[in-house]
């Protein structure tokens, strides 16, 4: 063992390396919850001059974070907890970067071998704790003079590596520091291979590499399709614009309708004429959907939102249906796909395109298109901007009055689904992020602070309040920057209202609908946020502009009523099929 007079010096070398080599290696953000046992991490995180880092009281908070600096870069953060409970706080962000394919480096303190299953405290077996959902773990031994400092370099480029090859997502660094944690000098360390203190380069560099795209596969795919005159494309989730734009180009070379998650980056603002923004609603027209069953679907991305699209390629059962994506995971709910396809996105519709064999205009493009602008007309005749405040409304004021080089987070439950369905056209294109890898509404404020950091300018996030207050403390993290964040307040889960068991009498109400009987006025003062509670769309547009002139945080409340919620919505889709 270490004598316990290097220990220190040990760690602090250890430590400093750990940090500048991920520095080195493109993580951007560390995110950080105080605690003993990280000591090591955290001073030498202070004495970086290029480590950027966010503080804040919850390792959940802060793994949130972490995620949604990496939504906004492509680039992991790095999460820096204490040993114990601390830990486990941060699997449900690990769950969600592991589903959703989001790269996170997981720096867990812990103690060295000497004291775990010893009843030593704050000890709990750490190293195997996140289990499958990170793509690579290793248990970091405590500093030791005998172990060549490079390992420790070695060891960071390759966790950077993996958290970063496809399929992208968690890595998990367990790491084991004895006390006394720090020297009581300020002398610099030195250590590690003398070339590399003399650059600014990761020790061991890794090409850098994505899912290849195979010309054969290509012209698989295009053969299949070749004969295909009434074919779909579906944009799901993606990361960027540009595999978005991507997307586009592939529809517009096919000659196809594309239908775009709001998580496609291509859902807001104004699109291709292949764009059919609102094929949710028109999906919910069982004659406008009985007319339109699509011989071949061509989905390129994450899982989409609508389950009506779901539903209705189910009963459709086009052939071929073709899935791409940018790992190996299988996309196939109903067990339909017939070529499933692991490639680049962007470079793969560009060749596809390149080789396709355009449709002929037979009107079913058109009639795609012009059903999905008839949609739009219906909405604005329907939630004008002079109305009182409603949840579909409010999907439409933030698509409308975002600004350009904003960019959105948008909370799970009804806010993503009202955004899908009823976001306008003729606001800006938004970076839009949400957690949909497993679809939870713990951690979305702290996500969102995440993303304003990694994009680097102004963000709306829109949610409902159970997600608010699952997240409430995180509300701390926004205090410099600057999110505009939207609660639709419907005491309790109004998306349970649209499900079956909302007809279950005594039973819903109290273990579905869940009613706090809260505002957030106090809240948003707590922490030292502005707060507005507007009832019209005026008051709303007006609270709004004002919270994006005033540069920080605001907190603006919209008060519905879940029932009247759920009657407009089947008014709206009524209303809708009528005049199509």
């Amino acid at each position: 063992m270490t004598p316990k007079s290097a220990t220190p010096a040990l760690n602090r070398l250890w430590a400093d390396l750990i940090v500048e080599e991920l520095v080195r290696s493109g993580v951007g953000l560390f995110c950080v919850a105080p605690g003993s046992r990280s000591t090591p991490m955290v001073a030498a995180l202070a004495r970086n001059p290029k480590a950027r880092s966010l503080v804040h009281f919850d390792e959940r908070g802060t793994s949130f974070a972490a995620l949604g600096y990496a939504r906004a870069t492509g680039a992991p953060a790095a999460w820096i907890t204490t040993s114990g409970t601390a830990v486990a706080n941060g699997l449900p962000a690990v769950v969600e970067a592991s589903v959703d394919g989001v790269p996170m480096i997981l720096l867990t303190a812990d103690r060295p071998p000497e004291l775990r299953q010893t009843g030593a405290n704050q000890t709990i077996d750490q190293p195997d704790i996140f289990g499958d959902f990170v793509r690579w773990r290793f248990d970091l031994p405590a500093p030791d003079p005998e172990i060549d400092p490079a390992m420790v370099l070695t060891t960071m480029d390759q966790a950077v590596y993996r958290s970063r090859r496809s399929p992208s997502g968690p890595v998990h660094l367990n790491l084991m520091f004895r006390e006394p944690f720090l020297p009581d000098g300020d002398d610099e360390p030195t250590g590690g291979p003398t070339s590399w203190r003399a650059s600014a380069r990761p020790y061991t560099r890794y090409a850098a590499t994505r899912p290849a795209v195979d010309d054969a596969e290509v012209a698989l795919v295009r053969d299949a399709l070749g004969p295909v005159g009434r074919g779909l494309v579906v944009a799901g989730r993606l990361p960027s614009r540009e595999q978005g734009e991507a997307v586009v180009g592939l529809a517009e070379s096919l000659g196809w309708p594309l239908l775009p998650d709001v998580g496609s980056q291509v859902r807001l603002g104004p699109s291709s004429p292949n764009v059919v923004a609102h094929y949710d609603a028109l999906l919910a027209s069982e004659a406008f959907a009985g007319s339109h069953a699509p011989e071949a679907v061509l989905h390129v991305g994450g899982r989409a939102l609508s389950k009506r699209l779901e539903k209705f390629l189910a009963a459709a059962r086009p052939d071929p249906h073709v899935v791409v994506r940018e790992n190996p995971f299988r996309l196939d709910p109903s067990h339909r796909v017939t070529h499933s396809v692991e490639a680049d996105v962007a470079v793969f519709c560009a060749s596809l395109g390149k080789a396709a064999r355009k449709a002929p205009k037979d009107g079913w493009l058109s009639s795609w298109r012009e059903a999905s602008e008839g949609v739009g007309r219906t909405l604005d005749l329907l939630l004008p901007e002079t109305a009182e405040l409603t949840e579909p409304l409010v999907a439409r004021l933030v698509s409308r009055h975002t600004p350009e080089g904003h960019g959105l987070v948008v909370g799970n439950s009804m806010p993503i689904r009202d955004l899908d369905t009823f976001a306008t056209t003729d606001g800006a294109p938004l970076p839009v992020a949400a957690n949909r890898g497993a679809s939870g509404i713990d951690g979305t404020v702290a996500t969102t602070a995440g993303f304003a950091r990694g994009l680097g300018a102004p963000v709306t996030l829109v949610l409902g309040d159970l997600a608010l207050l699952h997240d409430l403390n995180s509300l701390a993290m926004l205090r410099d920057l600057p999110v505009t964040v939207v609660v639709v307040n419907n005491d309790g889960g109004g998306i349970f209202s649209f499900l079956p068991v909302a007809g279950h009498g005594e039973l819903f109400e109290p273990y579905f609908g869940t009613p706090q009987g809260v505002t957030f006025e106090a809240a948003a003062s707590m922490f030292g946020l502005p707060y507005e509670s507007p009832r019209t769309a005026d008051e709303f547009v007006e609270a709004y502009r004002s919270s994006r002139a005033r540069g920080g945080s605001t907190v603006i409340e919209v008060k519905t009523v879940r029932e009247e919620n759920l009657a407009l919505h089947r008014e709206l889709l009524a209303e809708v099929w009528k005049r199509l």
